[in-house]
């Protein structure tokens, strides 16, 4: 007698496979690819990034650097009142953005500089600002009490105070206590103040938003069981804490940095930021407003360039914002 054998079944014996868990990175990262906004943004930024770097080899390619006075040096480029001679600010293709009426300095090159000398100052006081933001907003948010009240005064304290005006009449004094009359000011002197400056007053905004954050995750579970089994307080802040204000931190860093960018233009414009002859933004526009009447080329270039880039980093900035919140579909 035949013993039926019996069916087997397929869908009992093929392995199922096993779900791909994604990390929040990884989510991050597909939800900020298909919002093409943020992408576009994201590479002019980069190539603001790769100019500032890149500026010395620019300048040897280009056959031209920001600190030659060309339309003095050369004959015919300047007219008797200092203007360039050729139409639209004197470009053509030996000088591509003209040249600076009076001096007669490279337009091209004096952008490109000054895109390096406005990046690299508002890149070191972004880092710092937020180092300092994330310390003190931490520490005022997890210790409470006494803490969290001298904290909170401070932080009051610097967004009330009138940042510009104490600029203006920090900038001479400080010159006054490390450069004698006779001697002029070093350039890495007016770089450093302003990078301290900057950081003074622009770290209380993160401050407070991540003392408001620590606030309401040191009520939650998580932290509760590690502090139930012994954790220091140490281990609580970067184990517990610090995985869950990423975004904010990195949010308000990506919206910092060009509020910083041209926080540093105006106090070029202003006479208090970097000095001659170190190409600058700002200085560019203070010189622009002088010549506008008789040459709006010169105004036009820089006007345009921090335009692009102020706007593509808060693009950015709102993109990487929208990339972390989960709830937000694309």
């Amino acid at each position: 007698m035949t013993i039926p054998t019996p069916a087997l079944d397929v869908a009992a014996v093929t392995p199922i496979p096993q779900a791909v868990g994604r990390s929040p990175g990884r989510l991050m990262w597909l939800r900020f690819k298909r919002d093409r906004t943020g992408v576009a943004a994201a590479l002019v930024v980069a190539c603001f990034f790769l100019v500032a770097v890149s500026a010395p080899l620019i300048s040897l390619v280009y056959g031209r650097d920001p600190y030659t006075l060309y339309g003095q040096e050369t004959p015919g480029l300047l007219n008797d009142f200092g203007y360039p001679v050729q139409p639209n600010g004197g470009v053509s293709s030996e000088f591509w953005f003209g040249i600076e009426p009076g001096l007669g300095r490279d337009v091209f090159t004096q952008l490109v500089y000054g895109i390096r000398t406005s990046l690299l100052i508002a890149v070191v006081a972004t880092v710092l600002t937020s180092l300092l933001g994330v310390v003190l907003g931490i520490v005022a948010g997890y210790a409470g009490g006494r803490v969290d009240s001298f904290i909170g005064r401070v932080i009051d304290i610097v967004l009330s105070f009138p940042a510009v005006l104490f600029t203006i009449a920090f900038m001479p004094v400080v010159e006054n206590l490390f450069v004698s009359p006779n001697e002029q000011t070093p350039v890495w002197l007016r770089a450093v103040t302003l990078v301290v400056v900057l950081t003074a007053f622009s770290w209380a905004g993160l401050a407070r938003l991540l003392r408001g954050q620590v606030l309401t995750l040191r009520e939650r579970e998580f932290v509760e069981a590690a502090r139930v089994t012994g954790a220091s307080p140490a281990r609580v802040v970067f184990r517990e804490l610090l995985p869950n204000l990423w975004t904010p931190i990195l949010i308000q860093s990506t919206l910092l940095l060009p509020a910083l960018v041209t926080a540093e233009a105006a106090l070029s414009f202003l006479g208090v930021g970097m000095i001659e002859p170190i190409p600058d933004w700002g200085r560019m526009f203070l010189r622009g407003t002088e010549v506008y009447q008789n040459d709006i080329t010169y105004l036009v270039f820089p006007g345009v360039a921090l335009l692009v880039f102020v706007i593509a980093f808060n693009l950015l900035g709102d993109s990487v914002r929208d990339a972390f919140d989960p709830k937000i579909k694309r």
